[in-house]
């Protein structure tokens, strides 16, 4: 469903956003498998991919195979905006 969700906001605009939750503190996206791929496509398409304020998907730094992440990719209007109320 991320990849479908995905390639529709890459045809019509959007965003799409997984973030953290008290049940999953790190996210529920495999960071290697899923964030690094959809992020660096957003990137080549002109969208953005953060995981959090400040922090973009492309910057983290793997520590295991299964690492999480939350992630915030899309139009890059919209992910500013977004990212600006959750630093809020």
């Amino acid at each position: 469903s991320l990849v479908a969700d995905f390639h529709r906001n890459l045809l019509k605009g959007g965003i799409y956003l997984y973030p953290a939750t008290p049940e999953k503190p790190d996210g529920k996206l495999r960071l290697l498998y899923e964030c690094y791929p959809l992020a660096f496509i957003a990137g080549v398409t002109g969208c953005q991919a953060f995981s959090g304020p400040g922090e973009a998907t492309l910057n983290i730094k793997p520590t295991g195979m299964h690492q999480r992440a939350p992630l915030f990719i899309g139009a890059p209007d919209m992910v500013e905006e977004l990212m600006s109320f959750y630093q809020k």
